[in-house]
């Protein structure tokens, strides 16, 4: 959790994120930080209002690695196709 505050942190210098890919069990109703929906962020300055973010439900341990393998697929599939 450390870790994503200080990169959310750090985009408050260059007047947010332009992407934002939030993966997490929480839910918005228990207040948690983990909950916050990506909205609060823009309120914030860390996510740009012109950004459009996901949210996943789920664990960051499944997903994510998902998500990792899927776009260096498609980065090797747009190499191959213009080689």
């Amino acid at each position: 959790m450390y870790f994503l505050i200080t990169l959310g942190n750090a985009n408050l210098m260059r007047n947010g994120a332009d992407y934002a890919v939030y993966i997490n069990t929480g839910s918005e109703y228990d207040g948690s930080d983990s909950g916050a929906s990506p909205d609060e962020a823009v309120s914030w300055g860390k996510i740009r209002s012109i950004a459009k973010p996901v949210k996943v439900h789920g664990d960051a341990t499944l997903i994510f690695p998902l998500i990792v393998a899927q776009t260096f697929a498609q980065h090797v599939q747009r190499k191959t196709s213009t080689n």
